[in-house]
């Protein structure tokens, strides 16, 4: 099988929602945001891993940074084996293959997704060993820079790369905030199991539910301001999931159900790829 309907494969494995927008884009985009996904998916797998201890993901993500760093182009085979040895037993595939996902974007953008994913590692790598101590609304704002609203800006030149697209950055990281403020909502009894709390302190659920809408504001106007075409195509569909999650939680769901999130995909699905 060649190496990115492979990609593709792990891609609908690991995130059917991003699976469905991701498709959808136009070839040459395609390929540069599904190197993106797995890239960093494959770092959110290791700062996420129940069996690793926080040291020993600081290290992973640390090389992993650092072997992108000194990237070239196609990276040396063994480019980040040597990072992960002894530890492939543990890691999945999407974290086991980020060379095959670093190399799958044009050359012409490729290098600033090896940017984007060293520098998300570098983050995550700090927050690890901190052991993800968020303790007021200013550590909340940095860890979701970090790891999300970095995404939005790095979406933005994307679009750029792809099409001319311009929009608004400070938009795009309420973007990616508020994707990531939702997710912290939904997973937050799951990772009170694991000892981690990414809310700050004597923050409640509603207090998180507003910071999470705030954002998704931003987030609003950076989509409101896209052209039609395939940036515009891409950002409705996370959106949508988000404000449908946010609701759900809201009126005491653990998540959306599998039927809601076909409801709201409909009007997406049904248009051309």
């Amino acid at each position: 099988m060649d190496l990115y309907g492979d990609a593709l494969n792990i891609l609908k494995e690991t995130s059917r929602t991003f699976y469905i927008p991701i498709i959808k884009l136009p070839l040459g985009l395609q390929e540069a945001v599904a190197s993106a996904y797995l890239c960093l998916r494959a770092i959110d797998e290791i700062e996420d891993h129940p069996e690793l201890d926080n040291f020993t993901k600081a290290k992973l993500l640390r090389t992993i940074s650092l072997t992108l760093q000194a990237g070239c182009d196609g990276f040396a085979i063994d480019a980040f084996y040597k990072g992960f040895h002894s530890h492939e037993h543990l890691l999945p595939e999407v974290s086991l293959r980020i060379r095959e996902w670093a190399i799958l974007a044009p050359a012409t953008i490729a290098p600033r997704i090896w940017d984007a994913t060293a520098a998300m590692a570098d983050r995550m790598a700090y927050w690890a060993q901190n052991d993800w101590k968020i303790r007021s609304e200013s550590d909340l704002d940095r860890y979701t820079f970090g790891v999300a609203g970095a995404v939005g800006l790095m979406l933005s030149d994307l679009w750029a790369w792809y099409d001319g697209t311009q929009t608004n950055r400070i938009h795009a990281i309420g973007f990616g905030r508020g994707l990531q403020a939702v997710n912290i909502i939904r997973n937050h009894t799951e990772d009170l199991v694991r000892g981690v709390d990414f809310f700050p302190e004597g923050w409640s659920a509603e207090d998180l539910h507003h910071y999470a809408r705030r954002n998704l504001t931003l987030a609003d106007a950076y989509i409101s301001a896209l052209p039609p075409g395939p940036a515009l195509d891409f950002c409705q569909i996370p959106l949508t999931l988000a404000y449908g999650t946010l609701d759900a939680l809201a009126n005491g769901k653990s998540k959306l159900s599998r039927s809601d999130v076909l409801a709201l995909l409909e009007q997406f699905t049904n248009t051309s790829k």
